[in-house]
């Protein structure tokens, strides 16, 4: 039995150093067979990128690493649900499973907007489990916009 709770809380390590980072704090990583393989999290900013999300550079960094971009077998955990950009990436990069921590109601295309990750009209679906660690995960996002506003 994978422990979720476990890998999230590696996600939420790397959450905190993007915000750390002037990023918005989402942080990601990558298991397979029980062991991290990547991770990352958002760098848009650093990098002048508006693809810098943290489940797009971790699936190049895993890539890299593979030496391949099937990434079958592959469990992703990121602190908030992706959006259109990333979760295409996620079906197109043929991970088996996707765990989220907050769930983003204006962006998110796993649950809150769209379900693209289990679409039957594309060549590959996800598992998927929302919500793993969602108050810390969400709080920290909370806290990070909070502070920029005030």
């Amino acid at each position: 039995m994978i422990d979720d709770e476990k890998f999230m809380r590696e996600a939420l390590k790397q959450a905190r150093e993007a915000g750390l980072a002037g990023e918005v704090p989402i942080g990601a990583v990558i298991i397979k067979e029980g062991q991290i393989l990547a991770a990352d999290r958002n760098r848009r900013e650093e990098l002048n990128d508006a693809t810098a999300h943290a489940e797009m550079l971790l699936l190049r960094r895993a890539g890299s690493i593979l030496g391949g971009w099937r990434l079958g077998g592959g469990t992703l955990y990121v602190t908030l649900e992706p959006c259109p950009m990333c979760a295409g990436a996620l079906v197109m990069a043929r991970v088996q499973r996707l765990v989220f921590g907050a769930f983003d109601p204006k962006a998110g295309a796993v649950v809150s907007l769209y379900d693209l990750v289990r679409d039957p009209r594309l060549n590959h679906r996800l598992e998927v489990s929302g919500g793993v660690m969602e108050a810390e995960c969400a709080s920290l996002l909370q806290d990070f916009f909070r502070c920029r506003r005030d």
